[in-house]
């Protein structure tokens, strides 16, 4: 077989009213591109029929392939996802395709030669957000300023579900990865940053769903947490640099 070029690692809990149609979408948008790709579900131990459905999925397209785990949470399954990967790149791809698969070319070569990692940006110039509620909105703008304040500085959105990691920055960076919850992304860009690794923010398309697996109460507090158990991780040396 040879190289694979762009892994596509897609996260899923309980994705089965979308996760045959969202593999339908990206794997039609891969055929039409001139490399070799490979699509990873991580399954965060659903209890649906999403892990049906994507082997059902796979036995016609051999290169999308089912990653069962126990639940742990989001950071675990992108952490899993990322490390079983093979692809030159490595492309994070949230479930609900709230950015149109389409604008993934954008986090490529040559758009983006130089980086080892590109993240989507709600907030970069030239970004869009559609139909996202003001409360939303509000709440992750204020989420982003505690993280450029405790963890990240110079990132206007650390959350977007779409990223790309080259192969080395993927290995280096989820293998120091800890968290298992919401708080990966920043503690993953805070190890990007601490090693000295470029990142890049990519302006995107961002549609809300309304049936998003964040809940802005439920999440936010244990996310904001998160970013003090980075900083504590990092004084007590548990990070490589």
């Amino acid at each position: 077989m040879p190289p694979v070029y762009l892994s596509i690692i897609i996260p899923a809990y309980n994705e089965a009213q979308r996760i045959a149609a969202t593999l339908a979408k990206v794997t039609a948008f891969l055929a039409q591109q001139p490399y070799t790709w490979e699509v990873v579900v991580a399954d965060d131990g659903s209890t649906d029929a999403t892990a049906s459905l994507v082997r059902a999925f796979a036995q016609k397209e051999p290169r999308v392939r089912l990653l069962s785990l126990s639940h742990r949470g989001k950071g675990w399954a992108v952490r899993h996802g990322m490390l079983a990967a093979t692809g030159q790149y490595r492309f994070l791809c949230d479930a609900d395709l709230s950015m149109p698969i389409e604008l993934l070319p954008r986090f490529l070569p040559p758009q983006r030669d130089g980086y080892a990692v590109a993240i989507g940006s709600r907030e970069a110039p030239g970004a869009r957000r559609m139909n996202e509620p003001w409360r939303r909105h509000l709440v992750g703008r204020v989420f982003n300023l505690m993280v450029r304040l405790v963890a990240v500085s110079g990132l206007q959105d650390t959350q977007c579900g779409f990223k790309c990691f080259t192969a080395e920055a993927a290995q280096r960076l989820f293998s120091q990865q800890r968290l298992t919850g919401f708080g990966f992304d920043v503690e993953v860009l805070f190890l990007a940053r601490r090693q000295g690794i470029p990142v890049v923010e990519v302006p995107i398309d961002w549609y809300f769903q309304g049936n998003s697996k964040v809940r802005l109460l439920r999440d936010t507090v244990p996310t904001l947490r998160d970013l003090l158990i980075v900083r504590w991780n990092a004084l007590r040396g548990r990070y490589q640099r």
